[in-house]
């Protein structure tokens, strides 16, 4: 399940947050925002307890839409504090949430071996 933020708990669950970060910004109307719903639960566990997964309703959530200039819905964003790793937009079809899926997968695991976890 995706962590649910907005502009009033954002720097509380994204910028001190231990772990690098998964922002899943979408909107209510926009259709390709639900079909990466799978696809964000499914990466959510397979890295459990190594990236943290937050969704942001871009339309409620102006001022944070606006600082990360989004132009297109859905956008993720790796971040890691208030540096963005890596940016997934521009997304048209089925075939290219299916293709971000893969490619979350290769940024993550490069992203992950350079952080060291304790128990």
């Amino acid at each position: 399940m995706q962590l649910i933020v907005n502009e009033r708990n954002f720097s509380q669950e994204v910028l001190e947050s231990s772990t690098p970060v998964l922002i899943n910004f979408w909107a209510p109307w926009c259709g390709l925002c639900r079909l990466m719903t799978p696809m964000l639960n499914q990466l959510q566990a397979d890295w459990e307890g190594q990236i943290k997964l937050v969704t942001i309703n871009a339309d409620e959530n102006f001022k944070l839409a606006n600082t990360f200039r989004l132009t297109t819905l859905p956008t993720l964003l790796l971040v890691d504090g208030d540096n963005v790793l890596h940016r997934f937009d521009h997304f048209a079809s089925r075939d290219d949430i299916r293709n971000a899926s893969t490619s979350f997968n290769a940024v993550l695991s490069s992203l992950v071996g350079s952080y060291s976890y304790t128990a």
